[in-house]
């Protein structure tokens, strides 16, 4: 263990709470650790109970598991028949219960944007959805891509293509024309669904203008759909265009739309993630393993009951909201809540004004979010009634102690769990969390691994790393809800995810086990700082500075240097109250020093407004490796950046300090 991670060591434990456990799926370390066991040594047995419980099948399957990770190959159920629509939505509708209660809740910015779909109701729109689909042909094994911003018809347009069999390619409406066209061409999309815009900040951002200059250059869309989110007149500029609200008069697409019988291996969805060197992967999930792997997570991490509201604040086009906003809370008959709007707007009390309003009981947001709101301190959550709070969830990267222990208490009142999820777009789901009735958790640490994951940690030549050292985080064995390809590119799959340590899923994380076997997510592989022959990992660092009082967030990177090989350097983001000094940097210094010594003191502090991130929370630390480094133009892909222009006011201060 290097002395960042002595001195980080944490030794607060927090333990479940008793009230609620007596109703919990799994409610103690017993019944886990057999849970656990069984799991690993019968994987048919285990997932097959599990499917079976969690998912309504056409078809009962011909072989449960079978992986072979030398060839990139993985298929779970085959030859079982489903529906990802029916089983969020039909099967409901036999329940009277579920059939007339709140499937989704919206609220957009404005208080006047709210709507309420009951499971009826929702089942009704995705019927006239996918009718309208099937009428401009679309049919099994299409793509279509959905370019919009968080609203009801999001949700209703990925059911309908998962009902007739299509290919959704859910793309988050703030990415460019020009990310929008690569990710169409890539898919080789037929039909574009978006809407002419959304409200961000009081603002009106137009979609419209985007996606019409995207397909301009994409002929390979035959027809695209537009949605009226600002309920004013639309004009087309292209022929190919049609207005959703035209094509919803037609009275034969309100009628019932059968499901179409999918094997379990078909694809579900295309999802594209950001490439550091330009061209976006996109990595599909299929339809029966996702769909179980899905519930099974949401079920016993976020002990999901059907009268929960759950919500995860963010944009659609990521994993999460696909995994923990549609799939599986729709799957288990809760209720979602999903919200266009910002964190801020109009006050730094909107989203805890949301959640007493509305009532949520599950909580979901990245140590981004989190540490936003500890930058304008514990008065706004203080203000508002969280009483009906009773999971709190982290999800996108590695949480600090610090943020940790201010989410707990200011947020959960100290009597609720906080369930730290540790997953990938890859995974489809969480692999390391604590259960929140069962699991005594330590600020900072993902706990343990769910039934049926198996993960295992390397050194470089691999061979298994010791106790509290850190390495190569890989999974032995497969899981329903993995990934199966990249579009187009299997033999990229195989490099990337399973040539690094030949029998093993490579993460491309690091991690650490504790003596008691807690996994510690340490940050991805680059997140590391070699100076003068030390490895210093950037994670930990962070976590050192948010500990002190005047730091809101922290992103620390390596920056070349002749002598040393790399130094560090630390972007800093203060909170309200503080302002950027001499003063403050020595005062920093200081602390790093005294917390862990002149070794890590950074060779740069700048303080920023705020830092590159993407719309699920990740900070992007590749461009700010590039820009300490003094290298401004090849950054990279920015698409999935939610605030783009924060990058250009990070480069002017870096020429302030070096003056060039």
């Amino acid at each position: 263990m290097t002395k960042i991670e002595s001195l980080l060591k944490d030794e607060r434990i927090f333990y479940p709470p008793q009230e609620g456990k007596d109703l919990a799926y799994i409610k103690s370390r017993y019944q886990y650790d057999k849970i656990y066991d069984y799991s690993l040594k019968d994987p048919d047995g285990f997932w097959t109970e599990r499917a079976k419980e969690l998912i309504t099948w056409f078809r009962y399957w011909d072989r449960t598991c079978y992986w072979d990770f030398n060839k990139a190959e993985i298929r779970f159920f085959e030859g079982g028949k489903l529906n990802a629509s029916y089983n969020c939505l039909d099967r409901h509708l036999l329940n009277p219960h579920v059939k007339n209660k709140a499937a989704i809740i919206w609220q957009g910015e404005h208080d006047r944007d709210l709507r309420v779909y009951t499971y009826q109701m929702l089942h009704d729109e995705v019927c006239r959805f996918a009718n309208i689909l099937k009428s401009l042909g679309v049919k099994k094994g299409d793509r279509v891509v959905i370019y919009m911003p968080t609203m009801p018809e999001v949700i209703a347009a990925m059911l309908a293509c998962a009902r007739i069999g299509a290919i959704h390619v859910v793309v988050y409406g703030g990415l460019s024309a020009e990310a929008l066209k690569s990710r169409i061409l890539d898919a080789g999309a037929k039909i574009l669904i978006t809407a002419d815009g959304t409200y961000s900040g009081g603002r009106r951002i137009n979609l419209l203008n985007n996606a019409e200059t995207a397909i301009a250059q994409c002929e390979c869309i035959e027809k695209y759909i537009v949605i009226n989110r600002f309920g004013e007149e639309i004009t087309l500029s292209d022929k190919r265009g049609l207005l959703f609200d035209e094509l919803i008069k037609n009275k034969e697409f309100e009628k019932y739309c059968p499901c179409e019988e999918m094997d379990a291996e078909d694809i579900l969805f295309i999802l594209y993630t950001s490439g550091s060197t330009g061209k976006p992967k996109g990595i599909y999930h299929t339809t029966g393993g996702y769909l179980v792997y899905a519930a099974h997570t949401t079920q016993w991490v976020f002990d999901l009951r059907p009268e929960d509201i759950i919500w995860r604040p963010g944009a659609v086009g990521w994993i999460t909201f696909h995994t923990y906003v549609v799939y599986s809370p729709l799957a288990l008959g809760a209720t979602v809540f999903i919200y266009d709007g910002l964190p801020d707007y109009p006050n730094p009390g909107r989203w805890w004004e949301l959640v007493d309003r509305f009532k949520v009981t599950i909580l979901y947001l990245t140590p981004t979010n989190i540490r936003a709101f500890m930058k304008e301190r514990e008065d706004w959550p203080a203000k508002y009634d969280l009483s009906t709070l009773r999971i709190l969830g982290t999800v996108g990267e590695p949480i600090n102690p610090e943020v940790w222990i201010w989410y707990h208490k200011n947020v959960g009142k100290g009597r609720i769990p906080v369930v730290d999820t540790w997953w990938q777009t890859e995974t489809g789901g969480h692999l390391i969390s604590p259960l929140p009735y069962t699991i005594p958790q330590k600020p900072g640490s993902v706990t343990l691994p769910l039934p049926g994951i198996e993960p295992v940690i390397f050194r470089d030549d691999g061979t298994s790393a010791d106790i509290n050292e850190s390495g190569h985080l890989c999974i032995k064995g497969a899981w329903p809800g993995i990934a199966r390809g990249l579009w187009g590119d299997s033999e990229k799959f195989k490099e990337i995810y399973f040539s690094r340590f030949p029998g093993y899923y490579f993460t491309g994380d690091q991690a650490r086990v504790d003596e008691d076997g807690y996994f510690w997510i340490m940050g991805r592989l680059d997140d590391v700082i070699s100076v003068s022959g030390y490895l210093i990992r950037t994670s930990e660092l962070e976590s050192v500075f948010v500990a002190h009082s005047a730091v809101a967030e922290a992103a620390v990177v390596g920056m070349p240097h002749e002598i040393k090989g790399e130094v560090i350097y630390a972007y800093i983001v203060l909170k309200d109250g503080f302002q950027p000094s001499e003063e403050l940097k020595k005062n920093l210094i200081q602390h790093i020093t005294k917390e862990i010594g002149p070794l890590v003191i950074p060779e740069v502090i700048q303080f920023v407004n705020d830092l590159p991130k993407t719309r699920s929370g990740k900070i992007m630390r590749r461009i700010l490796r590039k820009v300490a480094a003094g290298v401004y133009d090849d950054l990279g892909d920015k698409s999935t950046l939610a605030n783009p222009d924060v990058v250009e006011k990070i480069i002017q201060g870096r020429k302030e300090i070096f003056g060039k």
